[in-house]
């Protein structure tokens, strides 16, 4: 069955009446004077589209020869620091930094690998490899290679290289065409991913990474909000809150699909993923989270 585009589900939108000056003077001055006033920083940016931010942090630049994200870091601390800072930051590059943090260190966050690999388009793709190489001189393809290996490696590379089909077309051909252009990638023959339950023949021949790779594009290509839905709750359960994972996907949805993802939380996990904010995190950090989440549905 064909989907319907309908435009962007997101729970942000470009403010009317917007002026960049006004924002970064109303800014510099919450930053600046006595004691920070971190409600006017939250109103104004998660009150602004993420194209209107990048206006603000470039008039900000011009008037106080300061960067807007040095300037937060320099003012704000732990968790709210940091989803400040994603606020202010371009889409490609905060994705770029997201994975280059995924694979740097003592061992791969592979799960960050796979989500943001398989929910961004190939036009993200290339603007977010674009970015990789501006910011650190070194391509993500290549930074993959060497943290990463066998059909995994080849999988992910395949994704990474931004080549899809992207056809608004939903339905189980399509999950089985993309798994296996992926297949494909990795292995010279696959006999039976077309005769089974696509998802019975991933977890009946695969294991590991490459087994949970396949897997998010099989969930992806049917409903990208419950997968994403599904990385929020495993984000907010259990001891300790997933910031990372939380920060990116409230950050990075807020704008296309958060309402389809809200929905798919409370369809799925029986309580708003609004509520599930408000009980798993506290001060200025829920404050921003809870205004991006937009809603109690």
């Amino acid at each position: 069955m064909a989907s319907i585009w309908v435009g962007p589900r997101g729970t942000i939108k470009d403010y009317p009446g917007f002026s960049p000056a006004v924002d970064a003077e109303a800014i510099r001055k919450a930053i600046r004077g006595i004691g920070t006033d971190e409600k006017a920083l939250i109103s104004i940016l998660t009150e602004r589209s993420n194209a209107q931010r990048q206006l603000i942090a470039k008039e900000y630049q011009a008037t106080y020869e300061q960067e807007l994200k040095d300037d937060l870091k320099g003012d704000l601390s732990g968790h709210f620091e940091h989803i400040m800072v994603a606020l202010v930051t371009a889409p490609a590059l905060f994705d770029a930094k997201q994975l280059k943090k995924s694979m740097k260190g003592t061992g791969t966050d592979e799960d960050t690998l796979i989500e943001i690999l398989t929910t961004r388009t190939s036009r993200q793709m290339k603007e977010i490899t674009q970015a990789y190489y501006t910011v650190y001189k070194k391509s993500l393809g290549d930074d993959i290679s060497s943290e990463t290996s066998g059909d995994f490696r080849k999988a992910l590379l395949t994704l990474a290289d931004g080549r899809r089909d992207e056809s608004l077309k939903v339905d189980e051909h399509l999950a089985k065409k993309d798994a296996q252009v992926l297949y494909n990638a990795a292995f010279d023959e696959y006999r039976n991913i077309s005769q089974k339950d696509i998802e019975d023949s991933i977890k009946g021949e695969l294991s590991g990474h490459f087994e949970d790779l396949l897997l998010a594009i099989v969930h992806c290509t049917r409903n990208t909000p419950a997968f994403l839905a599904g990385r929020l709750y495993q984000s907010l359960k259990g001891a300790g809150t997933d910031e990372f994972t939380l920060n990116r996907i409230m950050v990075s949805r807020s704008e296309t699909d958060l309402l389809d993802i809200r929905h798919e939380f409370k369809k799925n996990y029986g309580y708003s993923l609004y509520s599930a904010i408000q009980s798993d995190t506290s001060g200025d950090y829920r404050a921003v989270l809870l205004k991006i989440c937009g809603g109690d549905d």
